[in-house]
């Protein structure tokens, strides 16, 4: 080889690790080595025995055949867990949000929940909002959800004049940016034969004058109706907060509804985000469900202090979103989607499972673990998982 030049050049260095490392490496580790090997000045033998390193490291790191990874991941995403706390913790030091942490956390995840206990939405927005608070609060009342019980301090009926009047609450309206306006237009359209105005004598009192008599057993109901009738916001967003974040303002936001803020203008819709597995699922698709799932446990881990090495939790995701849609690890999910009849059994409704299993003839071949100890068979992990073919007529 040429004697090389005392430091390799930047488009030198390029070539020299592309060279050496095309098809060999992950493109990602490629793109990762050539980032922190440009901080320094290396001869192109110093670089080759670099690379010669990071290719033994990650042989080294590739998982043997045979190996039972499903009881190792099992192992250790579960031994940490033990260590989790049970409690539902406040949210970045807001005490009007609370989130779910720990093995709540964990426990939802895996079991798929179709809806989270705590859902949370952030949302960034454009460039022209993002920097100034006004703007952002604006965008935080358009997204909250405000019903006409949210700003009502109470509400009467009045039989003898056939009329409801609803009275508001002057600060709650001025808070979530709403006029009385708003209020009597919402409920015109919400409540049928009924006509809907502003009171005279009192400027926060809006009357439902109805054409008919009241019906006593039917009042509760329109009642209802008038508390629950939405003056604005995102189904679904209850609660937004404001929060900074270095040189923008965020808005995290109780609740999720993906389909609908993506369509808001003032907002970001690529950097939208939400851990509402099951809604994600829904709208970006099972790639971008199986991401969060792998993102979420692994943050709910940290988040404890525990270490677990990320392939353990990509092998859990990926059994759960294997069939195309995101299925629980449990006998309706995960279980279900077991061909061998004795596995199924093995978990949980045993003779329910081995009769079903009877009716329709199943075979099982035993090619699992769970059904291979159970017949005494030799598990088909490790050397049993391969075949020694000897012909004892090839001669040497």
């Amino acid at each position: 080889m040429a004697s090389p030049s005392p430091h390799t050049g930047a488009e030198a260095f390029e070539s020299v690790i592309e060279s050496k490392l095309a098809g060999k490496l992950p493109r990602n580790v490629v793109e990762e080595l050539k980032s922190a090997l440009a901080k320094y000045k290396l001869t192109e033998e110093q670089l080759e025995k670099i690379v010669s390193e990071v290719e033994k490291e990650l042989e080294s790191n590739v998982v043997d055949p045979g190996e039972p990874v499903g009881m190792v991941a099992a192992q250790s995403i579960g031994e940490p867990s033990t260590q989790m706390t049970l409690r539902t913790f406040h949210y970045a030091g807001v005490r009007e949000l609370n989130v779910t942490l720990g093995l709540p956390r964990l426990i939802e995840l895996v079991d798929a929940k179709k809806t989270p206990s705590t859902p949370l939405t952030y949302v960034y927005l454009k460039p022209e909002y993002r920097s100034s608070r006004e703007k952002a609060i604006e965008v935080a009342r358009k997204l909250e959800l405000t019903k006409v019980i949210n700003v009502t301090l109470r509400i009467d009926v009045d039989f003898l004049n056939n009329t409801i009047v609803v009275i508001l609450d002057k600060d709650m309206l001025e808070d979530k940016g709403i006029s009385v306006d708003d209020v009597v237009n919402v409920l015109q359209k919400a409540v049928k034969k009924a006509n809907v105005i502003q009171s005279s004598e009192d400027p926060y009192e809006v009357i439902v004058q109805f054409e008919e008599a009241l019906d006593p057993t039917k009042v509760e109901r329109i009642r209802e109706k008038i508390l629950q009738t939405k003056i604005k916001g995102v189904k679904g967003i209850s609660k937004v907060i404001i929060q900074r974040r270095e040189d923008e303002y965020v808005l995290v936001c109780e609740g999720s509804n993906l389909a609908e803020l993506m369509q808001i203008e003032e907002i970001d819709y690529r950097r939208l985000r939400t851990n509402n597995i099951k809604e994600v699922e829904a709208v970006l698709g099972i790639e971008a469900a199986r991401a969060l799932l792998i993102e979420e446990v692994m943050n709910v881990l940290e988040e404890q202090g525990l270490e677990v090495d990320i392939r353990h939790v990509m092998l859990v995701a990926d059994m759960m979103t294997r069939t195309g849609v995101v299925k629980a690890i449990g006998r309706h999910g995960v279980m279900a989607s077991k061909e061998s009849p004795l596995a199924k059994a093995a978990f949980e409704i045993t003779v329910k499972n081995l009769v079903d299993a009877a009716v329709r003839g199943e075979v099982d071949k035993l090619l699992g673990v769970t059904e291979s100890v159970i017949v005494g068979n030799y598990i088909p992990i490790g050397t049993a998982k391969v075949g020694v073919i000897f012909n004892p007529h090839i001669k040497e």
